[in-house]
C-alpha cells in the first residue's frame, strides 16, 4: 500500500534495452507485468532511433535518437533511477512470474553478493541458453551449460558472472566498480563488468528458480558479420583490461588454438565458423574481421591500459587466476559452441 507521503520507492529497476522494439518487446513487457515481486519499476531504453517503443502505464521509456549500444542504454537507466538493485532483461526474453522474486531472495541473502545469474532457457527448445558464464583464457566468454538440459543445472551455487541477457546487480557494487563500459558498444560488456566485480571480491550466485525464456540473438543474428567483429574486438578489450599479467601473456596462444579449432570445425560443417557461413556470410572474411579487431585494439591500447590500472582489486592476481580457472572453458569448446 502506498504511504501517506507518496508511493514507495521501488526496490528494483528492471532495464529493458531495445533496438527492434517489436512484438518480442511487447511479450517481454507482458512477462514483467506477471511478476510476483511487487516492488519494482520498468525502464525501456529505446535505441531504435524511431521512438518505436510503445508507452505503457507501468513502463517508463527513454528514447534515443540513435543506437547508443547495449551498455550505454543500460547505463542511462541506471543513472536515472535510484533503486538499490538493477535487473537487466533482453527485449527478446520473457521472464517467468517468479523470476524477480527468486533473484531478489538470492541477492539479499548475503551482503557480499553483488550479482546473480538466472537460469536462461532457449525459448521453444527446452535446453539451456546459460546458467551463468564461463571464460576462456584468451578473454572469450561463453554461456555455462549452453544447449544442455536444465536438469543438469538445477542446484543453486556460485558462478563466475551473469549473462547480460538477464541478470541482477547490486547498486552498491556498481557504484564501486563502475557501470558498463560503453566503448564495447555490443557484446562482452557483461563479462567485462562481471570480471571487474570479481576483482573487487563481489560474489555471484546462480539462481535456477529464476527462469527466463530467450529468443537467442534476436537483434543481431546468431552468427552475423557484425557479431563476429564485435565479439573478437571486445574480447581483446576485455583481456587487456582484466586478465592478470601472466594470463595476458598466454592469451595469444589460447587464441591461436581457438582459431585452429574454428577452421577444423568449419571444414566439418560444425561450430560458429560453419554457422557463420550458413547464415550467408563468406568464411574467407573472418580473418579480416580478426585483423581489424587487433588493429583497433592496438589503436586504443593506451586507453585500455589506463582502464586496467583503474580496476579496483581486492583479490591478488593469483586468487583471480584461480577463480577464472574454476570457471574456465577451453578454446576447442569455444569454437564448437
Amino acid at each position: 500500500m502506498p504511504s501517506s507521503t507518496g508511493p514507495a520507492q521501488p526496490r528494483v529497476t528492471v532495464v529493458v534495452p531495445t533496438l527492434a522494439a517489436d512484438e518480442k518487446l511487447a511479450h517481454c513487457l507482458d512477462s514483467l507485468e506477471r511478476q510476483t515481486f511487487p516492488g519494482f519499476e520498468v525502464v525501456v531504453v529505446d535505441n531504435s532511433g524511431r521512438r518505436a517503443a510503445k508507452p505503457r502505464a507501468s513502463v517508463r521509456v527513454i528514447a534515443n535518437d540513435r543506437n547508443m549500444g547495449f551498455g550505454a542504454a543500460v547505463n542511462q537507466a541506471i543513472r536515472e533511477s535510484s533503486a538499490p538493485f538493477v535487473a537487466v532483461l533482453n527485449d527478446d526474453a520473457a521472464a517467468d512470474p517468479y523470476w524477480l522474486e527468486a533473484l531478489m531472495a538470492a541477492i539479499e541473502s548475503r551482503p557480499d553478493i553483488g550479482m546473480c545469474a538466472p537460469q536462461i532457457r532457449l525459448a521453444g527448445d527446452g535446453r539451456l541458453d546459460s546458467a551463468g558464464m564461463l571464460l576462456c583464457l584468451d578473454g572469450s566468454s561463453k554461456q555455462r551449460g549452453h544447449l544442455q538440459s536444465p536438469e543438469s543445472f538445477s542446484s543453486p551455487g556460485e558462478t563466475l558472472l551473469p549473462s547480460g541477457c538477464a541478470a541482477i546487480y547490486r547498486r552498491e557494487m556498481l557504484e564501486e566498480i563502475g557501470l558498463f563500459d560503453e566503448n564495447f558498444f555490443l557484446y562482452c560488456e557483461d563479462t567485462d563488468l562481471g570480471l571487474r566485480a570479481r576483482w573487487a571480491a563481489w560474489d555471484c550466485l546462480y539462481v535456477p528458480d529464476a527462469i527466463v525464456q530467450h529468443e537467442y540473438s534476436h537483434s543481431s543474428g546468431k552468427a552475423s558479420a557484425l557479431k563476429a567483429y564485435y565479439v573478437e574486438r571486445n574480447r581483446l578489450f576485455l583481456a587487456v583490461k582484466n586478465l592478470p599479467a601472466r594470463d595476458l601473456l598466454l592469451a595469444p596462444f589460447y587464441s591461436m588454438a581457438r582459431y585452429v579449432w574454428h577452421v577444423v570445425y568449419a571444414l566439418q560443417g560444425r561450430g560458429k565458423a560453419a554457422e557463420f557461413q550458413k547464415q550467408g556470410n563468406a568464411g574467407a572474411q573472418l580473418p579480416l574481421y580478426v585483423l581489424r579487431a587487433y588493429l583497433v585494439m592496438l589503436a586504443r591500447l593506451p586507453r585500455l591500459l589506463r582502464q586496467r590500472r583503474q580496476v579496483k582489486r581486492r583479490l591478488t592476481p593469483v586468487q583471480f587466476h584461480r577463480l577464472i580457472r574454476r570457471f574456465s572453458i577451453g578454446p576447442r569448446q569455444v569454437a564448437a559452441l
